[in-house]
This record gives structure tokens, sequence and C-alpha cells, in this order.
């Protein structure tokens, strides 16, 4: 009996030692996989645009520079340093004189060298525009969301919160930036009236002037906010009435501008030596700017008449 017991505990003991050794080992991790990681070295390139933004914003921080600053960066929505836009337009004027060098010469290089700013500050302005048009659609649902947080028992501030959290950009933005300059001790009518500036937004203007006189007087503020709301509909219903009848003259003004540029075009594209006499003339570069001073007094002329102010 013993000697039986014995025999099991011994190929028992055998059979764990053959499964311990000839079993496969868990899987392991291989040694570089097991170190932290390191971030890859920046490209040459990326260390030189590194080393210029850096130098552009050192410049700029000893000195203040009202063209391309950041208000401007931030009204048209740019997520970039002044020094970041800087660099950029230092290389869309060297890409612009080395095209226009190649293709052009000299003077071509030059001349788009000088359009590198004009093509910047275009380029801010159209950003910008887009964006305060956007906030100016987007009023109505902000007005309905703080109305309701109003009614819902919160505070102004708590309202304000919770439609920007709710609402898309850039009245998202524009609300976080009211929250956050309040937290940090700011006056709310402040930041109200800093917003409508910023966005160039009449229709704002009488939601805060509604807030401060509801903080002077008190009573039913979400229904003065529907009531103002309201008010703001039917004035970008007549908008949209406005900018349908007015579509046709501003339609006409592109036209009668573009036609004589056309016409330049096609026919320097025809005959290209049907034009020669325009451009070794000096009667012809008077003509031309008669011609070019002539077209910007009609062009603005056009468009104060088309402009209409409601």
């Amino acid at each position: 009996m013993n000697l039986t017991l014995g025999t099991a505990f011994l190929a028992a003991a055998l059979l764990l030692f053959t499964v311990a050794v000839l079993a496969p080992g868990a899987a392991r991790v291989p040694l570089d996989r097991r170190r932290p990681v390191e971030v890859s070295p920046d490209s040459s390139l990326s260390r030189v645009a590194g080393s210029a933004v850096q130098l552009a914003d050192t410049f700029f921080a000893r000195r203040k520079i009202r063209l391309f600053n950041r208000e401007a960066l931030e009204q048209a929505g740019l997520r970039l340093g002044q020094g970041d836009f800087y660099v950029l337009l230092l290389v869309g004027a060297f890409v612009g004189a080395l095209a226009g060098f190649v293709v052009g010469g000299p003077l071509l290089a030059f001349l788009l060298v000088l359009l590198a700013p004009v093509a910047g500050h275009l380029v801010l302005t159209v950003l910008a525009g887009k964006r305060r048009a956007k906030f100016d659609e987007q009023l109505g649902d902000t007005l309905q969301l703080l109305s309701g947080g109003l009614r819902a028992g919160h505070s102004i501030l708590r309202a304000i919160d919770a439609a920007g959290s709710e609402s898309q950009s850039p009245t998202a933005e524009e609300m976080r930036r009211v929250i956050t300059e309040t937290s940090l001790g700011r006056d709310l009518l402040a930041s109200l009236n800093d917003t409508a500036e910023r966005m160039r937004n009449e229709d704002f203007v009488w939601v805060a002037q509604a807030i401060q006189i509801n903080r002077e007087v008190g009573g039913n503020l979400a229904e003065v906010l529907d009531q103002v709301n309201e008010t703001i509909r039917e004035r970008s219903e007549i908008k949209g009435h406005i900018r349908s009848l007015a579509a046709e003259g501003k339609f006409s003004a592109y036209i009668l501008m573009a036609m004589p540029v056309g016409i330049v075009l096609m026919l320097m594209l025809v005959n290209p030596g049907y034009m020669n006499v325009m451009f070794t003339n000096p009667l012809g570069w008077g003509m031309i700017a008669a011609s070019v001073i002539l077209m910007t007094i009609g062009g603005l002329w056009m468009r104060k008449i088309i402009d209409l102010k409601f």
C-alpha cells in the first residue's frame, strides 16, 4: 500500500515537472516595448518653423502692432498666434515672389510680395464676416436657450453657461468667454457689451440692455428675452427680404465691373498684339488709370445705393 502511494506521488511529481518545463510560457513583452514612449525628434523644417515663430513672438511682445493683432485673429476664429500668422504671410510672400519671378520677372514678383499682406487682411475680413453672420443666425436659438434656462430656475450666469454648452461655434466660444471673464471678476454687462461690439451685432446689444434693465428694476427676464427674440426674428425676416431684393443690384454691379477686365483678357488671348499699344504708349497707361479710377468710383457708388440700413 505504501509502495503504491509512493509510486503515485512520484508519478504526479514527474507529471507536474514535465508540464512546468514543456508548457509554453506566457507572452513576454519585448524590451523595447516596455520602455517609456519617446517622442520622435522634430524634423529640421519643424525646428526652423518653430524658431521663426519664436522670433516673431519675441519681436511682437516688445511692440504693439495693430495689423493682424490677436484681436483680429480671434474675431476671425483662427487659433493662431500673431507670430504664427506673420510666418505664414512671409512664407506666402516668398512662394508668390518665386512664382512671379519665374512667370513674369522681378516686377511681378515684387507685386505679389506687396499683395501678401493685402491677401492676409482679406482672408481675416472674410472669416470674421462669416463668423459674425453665423453668430447672428444662431442668436434666436441662443435666446431660446437662455429663456428656457431661466424658466428652469437657473441664474442668468448659469443660463449663459448652459447656452454656451449646448450651442455651436461661434456662439459657444463667445458665451464661454463671457463666463470666463465674469468668473475672473469682470462685470457681466461689460462682457456682454464687449461681445456685441466684437460681433458687431445690434440685436445682441438689445439682449445686454434687457439684462441690464432687469437687474435694475426686476421682472420676468425670460418673458423679456422671448419678446426680444420675437422682435429679432421679425427683423431677420425683413433682412432676408431686403437681401433678396438687393441681390439683383449686386449681381449687376459685379457683371459691369468684371466685363471690361474680361474683354481685355479675351482680346489678349485671341490677338495678343492687339492690346500692346495700351501698355506701351503713355496715353494707354493714362486711359488704364482713368478706367480704374472711374470703375472704383462707380463700384463704391453702386455699393452705397444697394447697401440698405435697417
